[in-house]
């Protein structure tokens, strides 16, 4: 009795620290392995539900990973094949022998319903993984070490990945996706703007576009100082304050009180200064009170969380989705992002590892997902005009973001590089270009806006003045543009405007606490 209850503890299979016997059903395990035994065809019903681990006996994972290896090299799978390839793996002994492994066989008739039997043999696994998780979540709230925001960030990132890994998505048959493709259709032609996808606030751009188009990736690249995050705030604001559409910013390198700041400053066009030191008249401070009020309730949420993990932004995402039904997600920007928990061989596997989960992420929510992304030195490096134009190769880091994205867009300001004119001998001055190098369902080309240097902003090209995008939107007019915001160019950089000998700044990253 004493041996056997020695031997009963050593048994990986049994959970003595409960008393309790973990969720398996040993029997169902047979039957399958059984069934694979028997035909050949059963293999395509399970091979998307179960893998090795999934099985509760260590003796049915190595028998089942030995016909995942017959399989995979196109190999009979029979009693005999299985038997020579766990001898060849060293692991016949450690299963019982050949003899278990003809015993299997008796086990089932056929593989009618291994496909049921499979699912069951799953649930059970999952029942299993989350006893081991709330386990070692348990054991760490015990330790007063381990800090609780970082507690519940594991548990959550372990159980959603639990609960990803139990989602299988089956083929259908092609007309239930026909009719869901004629219904978008039906959608887009009731719109007065024209668009299929969620506008940005510029014209031309979502001319070319057709907006943001949900589950795209939108990768928006450019040097420091172009105006990355200027003009996704530009977006934000049109968007959730004249569409209100809910926009969720997630900022690895600015603080949410910088970001919402930007945003007062361009919605009061009070100047910056002023905001940061809070010397304002009278009228000024009317004039704050009664323009933040359209901020006040607007559905933009921020999130700061600087080293954001892929885990953490889909978690995050995900509760956002389902409280406020996002219709566009900003990641300022994505190499400030890390790819914990997959690790990544080096920077450049771990770029490509979070651009490919952010494209199935927005796939995932059916939503648009701009990501921000830096561009490498070679664009300085570069002579003349075309030479500072950047490029698809000038992604930092990684080729994949280009491979993973259905969008790449490179800002590009001629006149920071100080080039004023073009072969034209056209003014380049306050002039910026979207330059969409890549479009996986569309055309590329480029698209002209304003920026207007002392206010920091981008505009549409052909807006003459503050009213022409200050106007609401209404079909065959101009897009409304005031949200064009944020300081951006030469950050703390003193120059000079064109035109005028006095000096002002560019930009007030360095001047303004936010």
């Amino acid at each position: 009795m004493a041996d056997n209850r020695s031997r009963a503890k050593k048994s990986p299979e049994i959970d003595f620290t409960m008393g309790k016997m973990p969720p398996q059903v040993q029997e169902l395990e047979e039957a399958v392995l059984g069934a694979l035994l028997l035909e050949r065809e059963a293999y395509d019903s399970v091979s998307e539900i179960l893998k090795a681990d999934v099985f509760y006996r260590e003796a049915h994972q190595h028998i089942y990973q030995a016909i995942v290896n017959l399989f995979g090299r196109e190999q009979p799978v029979d009693m005999l094949t299985v038997t020579e390839e766990l001898r060849h793996l060293g692991k016949l002994e450690e299963v019982g022998g050949a003899f278990v492994i003809s015993q299997l066989t008796s086990r089932v008739a056929s593989a009618a319903h291994i496909e049921y039997h499979a699912r069951i043999i799953y649930q059970k696994y999952l029942q299993r993984e989350m006893i081991r998780l709330a386990s070692g979540l348990q054991t760490k709230a015990y330790d007063d070490t381990v800090d609780v925001d970082d507690l519940l960030e594991e548990a959550e990132s372990s159980f959603y990945s639990l609960s990803k890994g139990s989602m299988k998505k089956e083929a259908v048959q092609i007309n239930s996706v026909i009719n869901d493709a004629i219904e978008r259709i039906k959608m887009a032609s009731k719109r007065t703007d024209g668009l299929s996808g969620n506008p940005s606030g510029y014209t031309d751009l979502d001319r070319m576009t057709s907006g943001w188009q949900p589950s795209d990736l939108i990768i928006i690249a450019a040097r420091p100082a172009m105006g990355k995050t200027a003009f996704v705030l530009s977006m934000t604001r049109q968007m959730a304050l004249d569409l209100n559409q809910p926009i969720a910013v997630f900022s690895l390198e600015m603080s949410n009180l910088q970001l919402v700041n930007r945003l007062i400053v361009s919605e009061t066009e009070l100047p910056a200064e002023k905001i940061k030191n809070g010397n304002l008249t009278q009228s000024e401070w009317e004039q704050l009170d009664h323009k933040i009020q359209r901020l006040i309730d607007a559905p933009i949420y921020v999130d700061d969380t600087p080293g954001l993990s892929i885990f953490e932004l889909r978690a995050k995402c995900r509760r956002l989705m389902n409280q406020h039904k996002l219709k566009l997600i900003i990641i300022d920007y994505l190499q400030l992002m890390s790819a914990s928990g997959m690790n990544p061989g080096s920077r450049e596997q771990e770029v490509s590892m979070i651009s490919r989960s952010l494209k199935g992420l927005a796939k995932e929510l059916d939503v648009p997902i701009i990501a921000l992304s830096q561009l490498n030195r070679g664009v300085e490096s570069r002579a003349g005009a075309e030479g500072k134009r950047p490029q698809l190769s000038d992604l930092r880091e990684s080729g994949a973001i280009e491979q993973d994205a259905d969008m790449v867009c490179f800002i590009h300001r001629p006149e920071y590089y100080k080039i004023t004119e073009d072969e034209q001998g056209n003014s380049l001055i306050g002039i910026a270009e979207i330059i969409i190098a890549k479009h996986r369902n569309g055309a590329t080309g480029d698209v002209r806006l304003r920026f207007r240097q002392e206010l920091a902003r981008f505009e549409d090209y052909h807006s003459n003045s503050f009213e022409d995008f200050a106007a609401p939107i209404t079909l065959g007019s101009r897009m409304n543009n005031e949200s064009a915001i944020a300081p951006i160019a030469n950050a703390g950089e003193v120059v000079k405007q064109p035109g005028n000998d006095l000096p002002f700044r560019a930009g007030f990253e360095s001047d303004v606490p936010f």
